[in-house]
């Protein structure tokens, strides 16, 4: 997985590409890199940081109007120079970088050591630029009637890999980039002053919003004159062109000193937006479900944990039993779908890999699929039958914090919608605005900036919670285990004398998330950890004698799992500061998973 980035125009390409892949920066990566072309090809790559990259490397003293740059996140092959993009040819005369997974890649190389070609990295990627290679050397010297030798060689490539992958490639003495986008994100910017790539949109916005979204199998070539659309048979196309709605100062931090906090302390107002949707597509989903379609739930990471929530508003409030699933495993239910099924597919970047190929199966047995994703023009915005938007704004840590309140939101707005009264859910999130704020407060934060002094150099941290209350413990241990890498784990309360009590000592750290509904039996478990030396903290809105220590927060009824885990975000966000540790960064992971 990783991050890319291209352009070519009118500018000196390299100044634009260490620009862009800082913006790119929030997916996550372990190594970087970039190609730029003039009389010749050149390649500055490395392990590390775009900071220390651009003066280790003299990033931006590389030549030329033509460049292409990348962020890797390791999947095939070590953290390694040799491993990070941009890979070239055994001539060092084309360079690719490539976002992916290529499934054949064994054969491909087998075959082409066979024919001389030499290697020298690990990974699956190299061998595209090979491939491009060998066609240009041994079968695709001729011109096709579309394009140079060059791009035909790309083309006859692109054609012979199986997987998923977007791939922008360049060459030596040719002024221009050729891409290809399947099964993996790739967008490309309009600007006077040249053609942008990237894996999404937010890292060439200083320069335009106008951008193409394109379909899966396209094919591009850009040059200083303009950009060309081809679909998977090099036959030209045409691809529409949209504007970007939200603004470049909205992905970035402003005063704060992290992407995480700025994103948290957004709440009040994006879950608002999350019920900004079009009602007349609510109704049409809300009648699917009455008239006795069958639903899924699919997801991956926080937004399953909004799902789980989901499908106890549905059973509480509707009365309705729907299907939860993590997207990785959904194959193993996939015979269950029918053309009388609903698929509600859930990412915030509408780019998860697991997603997209759940998504795909369901279409294949004609069931009905509802999208769900924070960003209009992505793979999954595109591959829905309906489409339900966030409406967060761009989210850059990696961390999920205001996509996953306004994915919950968003279940409690359906629910409400299937009885009939969808105003209800927009009148009780309005009432939600102060409480969030005050949740996000400066007090608020020094309250638990004083606790997180005093789990900081724990080992373990456990929390529970029964019915609503235990999906925000999952999400709750999420949250504090990505970011401060502290092992956390959560447990439904019931769940405690079946195993989790054997690792309660003396001074274990256990929250306990209370509601009015439930308060009884899930005070009865905290005092079966109080009672075994456990650490107490109470997450509700009265104090317990059993509670060691006390986070106040109002008890919203349904809306509980948004009141309760926004001080659990904030709480694994000053974790993290108190560890020393980048909360908008973690390691080893990406914020778009974009490989299966």
């Amino acid at each position: 997985m990783c991050g890319i980035f291209g352009y070519v125009g009118s500018e000196n390409a390299s100044p634009i590409l260490a620009r862009g892949l800082k913006n790119l920066e929030y997916r996550g990566y372990d190594s970087v890199g970039i190609a730029t072309v003039s009389t010749r090809l050149e390649i500055r790559k490395g392990v590390g940081k775009i900071d220390d990259a651009k003066e280790r490397l003299r990033l931006e003293e590389a030549r030329g109007n033509v460049g292409i740059g990348h962020t890797r996140w390791a999947t095939h092959g070590t953290v390694t120079a040799e491993n990070s993009h941009p890979h070239t040819d055994c001539r060092d005369e084309i360079a690719i970088i490539h976002n992916g997974i290529i499934e054949n890649y064994y054969e491909i190389k087998k075959r082409l050591l066979e024919r001389g070609h030499r290697f020298s990295s690990e990974t699956d990627s190299e061998v595209i630029a090979h491939l491009i290679e060998d066609n240009l050397s041994n079968r695709g010297g001729a011109a096709s009637s579309n394009g140079s030798s060059f791009e035909h060689a790309c083309v006859r490539a692109f054609q012979e890999l199986r997987g998923s992958f977007a791939v922008l490639a360049v060459r030596q003495g040719e002024d221009k980039i050729v891409a290809v986008r399947k099964d993996s994100p790739l967008v490309v910017g309009l600007a006077e002053n040249g053609t942008f790539f990237a894996s999404d949109v937010a890292p060439f916005l200083e320069w335009t919003k106008d951008v193409v979204y394109l379909e899966n199998h396209d094919l591009v070539v850009a040059d200083r004159a303009g950009v060309r659309f081809f679909d998977q048979d090099f036959a030209e196309v045409n691809r529409p062109v949209s504007t970007v709605e939200w603004d470049l100062e909205e992905a970035r931090k402003g005063n704060f000193d992290h992407f995480m906090l700025k994103e948290i302390t957004e709440q009040a107002e994006t879950i608002q937006r999350a019920c900004v949707q079009d009602m007349e597509v609510v109704e049409r989903i809300a009648s699917m479900i009455r008239s006795g379609f069958g639903v899924f739930f699919i997801a991956c990471g926080s937004s399953y944990h909004a799902c789980l929530t989901g499908s106890y508003l549905f059973s509480k409030v509707a009365n309705l039993h729907v299907n939860v699933v993590l997207a990785s495993e959904f194959e193993n239910y996939e015979h269950f779908l029918t053309d009388r099924t609903l698929v509600f597919a859930v990412s915030q970047s509408g780019e998860t890999a697991d997603v997209l190929e759940a998504v795909r199966a369901a279409k294949r047995r004609g069931s009905r699929v509802v999208s769900i994703t924070n960003v209009m023009g992505s793979s999954l915005s595109r591959e829905g039958d309906e489409l339900l938007l966030m409406n967060s704004g761009p989210e850059i840590c990696v961390l999920s914090t205001k996509t996953y309140t306004s994915q919950v939101v968003m279940m409690a707005l359906l629910v409400c919608s299937l009885k009939g009264d969808p105003e209800e859910c927009v009148q009780r999130v309005k009432g939600l605005y102060m409480d969030v704020y005050n949740l996000t407060s400066r007090s608020m934060r020094e309250r638990l900036k004083d606790l997180a002094r005093d789990l900081a150099g724990k080992d373990h941290i456990y929390m529970i919670g029964r019915g609503l209350q235990y999906t925000t413990a999952l999400e709750a241990a999420l949250k504090v285990k990505e970011v401060s890498y502290i092992h956390t784990e959560a447990f439904a309360g019931g769940e405690l004398k079946h195993g989790p009590l054997a690792l309660i000592e003396e001074g274990t750290p256990v929250f306990v998330f209370v509601s009015r509904d439930n308060e009884d039996r899930i005070v009865s478990n905290a005092q079966e950890v109080k009672a075994r030396g456990g650490f107490v903290i109470g997450v509700s809105d009265w104090n317990s004698p059993v509670f060691d220590r006390w986070i106040k927060v109002p008890d919203c009824g349904d809306l509980n799992p948004v009141i309760q885990a926004i001080p659990m975000q904030v709480l694994a966000y000053e974790l993290a500061i108190q560890r020393n540790l980048d909360p908008d960064k973690p390691r080893n992971l990406a914020k778009s998973v974009t490989v299966l």
